[in-house]
């Protein structure tokens, strides 16, 4: 039997990172006995390793919990548990189309952060009941009153809503549970002849049972070896299990009307499950999709190859099974002079891109080389044809387009009033203007910003923590495009350009970004038997030049005395022989450079 419609809430929670999201459902796990105390560890809905030791989430996981309530009825609690990292806001977005409410929690010490805002933002479009929780009030540092001014002013939500909590001294666990059920509606009641409408939310690929869909069931139900279609592609397939999640899968059989959980059908492809699909019956069909999540782009790009060119094939299945587990991550195969096939890989922005990286790494035992990570450029050519460029390599002559626009992005960076001159230092350097600042509280200054995205793709972000001392805090969002002086810049090693290390740079940025590079790779390219340069250029003209020394074999060594005519001859002589063998030389690049020219920030 399911539960009562009526006694079913599903919830998120949100908040900016490391505010104590796992901890709090860890603590509810453990109230309502969802688990025991002998098997529970710290993190338990955090699978992946890489979550556990960095101590953040990366993907959402779903639980359903069973919790005796104060008024002696029983009730089911699906809970998301969501990511706080500004690259995961896809993750949110998914959870939140599923839940009818949300916990967004919020740390005693640090107060309202820049992700926190657009967490709230993305709650409020979807039309959640938001239940504010202050966090760890126990610290030392707490500062209640703060907070509560800060929920007031920034989100606008009344401070007599606010609970407050501490996840890690279990205070406060059974006060939010009773919110949860007062405060969050029960999902929608549709008449028994409304047809079966489930949203997808989410999917992992399993090695021996295929595609693990994810649902949330809106009306009808779904009933293992019934037959379903999903709307976008018309596919009609049977199910072979259905379950829910408390916390590992348990199969149940059927899931009914507004219930979370999961879905096992014959589809074994992964590229035929699409994230935010419609799943519906296959004889009585609904005739309209279910309204989906925010649909999140790319923002960075980088080439992945493989460090050794015959695990290609085994880098490309590895990468299909990763982007079922990860729909936010797009790939697409290309090829280098330099590296050899691998692919064109699109982030949400950089620790996504270091997540994969690391995921391919010890999940898929594959090791890879990233190349200069870069954004979408919108070229205008000469007849007014407009094209997209994700790829230095593939910008076109000077000659044949007229200018390059460069994505832009609003930025809302949080941090205290002391830091407000480095701030605006720190966005001026990367050629951003600051468009408003807005005193969050007497402490604390909300600076609204508009940057390049290309800007902030490599080290905004850890620059901004050292200038604030770890204490600012930054969301964005897209701001459209906007005309600049770019240009290709190439790097030249013994006369021969190297795909793997162009770039878009701004002009003024030119010649500095040449200089550290070729100085880096002079520290990394072994010395060969001649003297190897390596140039920056711009559109032909050489900017910037470092030489890699030549190793030499002492062929005066035998000269023990005479005339100097004699040395002279015999380096004469050598001189002609390096000079022929630089004609049909090949200089090795070390995959170690390749790593240097990514660390290699201005």
């Amino acid at each position: 039997m399911s539960t009562h419609q009526a006694r079913i809430r599903n919830f998120s929670i949100i908040a900016h990172i490391d505010h104590g999201k796992s901890t709090l459902a860890d603590r509810f796990l453990l109230r309502t006995g969802t688990i025991d105390t002998r098997t529970f560890h710290d993190q338990i809905l955090d699978a992946m390793d890489l979550e556990q030791e960095r101590g953040i989430t990366i993907k959402s996981h779903p639980v359903r919990m069973a919790y005796q309530a104060d008024d002696g009825q029983a009730y089911q609690l699906n809970l998301i548990d969501t990511p706080g990292h500004v690259d995961f806001s896809y993750e949110v977005s998914r959870s939140l189309a599923a839940c009818e409410g949300a916990l967004l929690v919020i740390d005693a010490a640090q107060g309202v952060q820049a992700q926190t805002i657009a967490n709230v933002n993305l709650a409020l479009r979807q039309g959640l009941a938001i239940i504010p929780i202050i966090n760890k009030i126990d610290l030392p540092a707490a500062d209640v009153d703060t907070c509560l001014t800060q929920i007031e002013e920034l989100l606008a939500i009344p401070r007599e809503e606010a609970l407050l909590a501490s996840a890690k001294a279990d205070l406060g666990i059974g006060e939010i549970l009773e919110a949860v059920l007062a405060r969050v509606p029960p999902p929608p009641v549709f008449a028994p002849d409304v047809p079966l409408r489930a949203l997808v939310f989410d999917s992992v690929y399993d090695v021996y049972r295929g595609v693990v869909t994810y649902v949330r069931v809106f009306s009808g139900k779904i009933e293992a070896g019934a037959g379903v279609r999903l709307f976008s592609t018309g596919t009609v397939t049977e199910v072979k299990e259905v379950g829910v999640f408390s916390p590992q899968m348990r199969a149940t059989g059927i899931l009914h009307a507004g219930e979370v959980g999961y879905v096992i059908t014959a589809i074994k492809d992964p590229l035929q499950i699409r994230i935010g699909d419609t799943v519906t019956g296959a004889r009585m069909a609904c005739t309209e999709a279910l309204p989906g999540f925010q649909d999140v782009c790319p923002m960075v790009f980088s080439g992945i190859y493989p460090i050794d060119t015959r695990d290609y094939e085994a880098l490309k299945f590895n990468i299909a099974k990763l982007r079922l587990n990860d729909s936010a991550f797009v790939a697409q195969p290309e090829s280098s002079v330099a590296l050899g096939a691998g692919f064109r890989c699109g982030f949400l922005g950089l620790l996504h891109m270091e997540i994969v990286q690391e995921r391919l790494r010890r999940e898929y035992d594959m090791d890879v080389i990233l190349t200069y990570p870069s954004v979408i450029y919108h070229v205008t050519m000469k007849d007014g044809a407009v094209l997209d460029v994700d790829n230095p390599i593939h910008l076109p002559d000077p000659s044949e387009f007229d200018h390059i626009d460069e994505p832009m992005i609003r930025a809302h960076i949080i941090a205290p009033t002391d830091y407000l001159g480095s701030l605006m230092n720190l966005v001026m350097e990367k050629r951003g203007i600051c468009l408003q600042t807005a005193n969050v509280d007497l402490r604390h200054v909300m600076i609204t910003a508009r940057l390049p995205l290309h800007e902030i793709v490599l080290d905004f972000y850890d620059k901004l923590k050292t200038v604030t001392r770890g204490y600012g805090s930054m969301d964005y969002e897209p701001d459209g495009y906007q005309t600049g002086p770019l240009v290709k810049l190439e790097i030249l090693v013994n006369g021969e350009p190297v795909d793997a290390f162009a770039s878009i740079v701004h002009r003024d940025r030119a010649e500095s970004r040449a200089r550290i590079l070729a100085k880096r790779l002079k520290e990394v390219i072994p010395p060969h038997l001649f003297r190897i340069a390596i140039q920056g250029a711009v559109g032909g003209k050489v900017i910037a030049r470092e030489d890699v020394r030549q190793l030499r074999k002492n062929v005066t060594a035998k000269c023990y005395g005479g005339d100097i005519t004699r040395k002279r001859k015999l380096l004469e002589r050598q001189k002609e022989g390096k000079k022929r063998m630089k004609e049909v030389g090949k200089v090795r690049i070390p995959q170690e450079a390749f790593v240097a020219v990514l660390k290699a920030s201005e």
